[in-house]
């Protein structure tokens, strides 16, 4: 079953309202990241067309990538 993307904007609400500590919070927001890599099959490397194609889908990802802690 896929996801979509207003479910995984809904999980990064409750990840960042949540009361886990920064580091938690890094981990789950990796997680959600590497989830939606393999859902909306984004690409390792940037790629612009892929980008323009999918707005919604890499602004949230990059959304999620800028609210992980970098003291992991």
């Amino acid at each position: 079953m896929s996801k979509t993307l207003r479910w995984y904007h809904h999980k990064y609400e409750r990840i960042l309202q949540s009361n886990l500590t920064d580091n938690q919070k890094s981990r789950e927001y990796a997680n959600l990241m590497t989830e939606m890599e393999h859902e909306f099959e984004i690409p390792i490397l940037k790629n612009e067309e892929w980008e323009k194609k999918n707005k919604a889908v890499i602004a949230l990802y990059r959304k999620i990538s800028m609210s992980r802690s970098l003291k992991e």
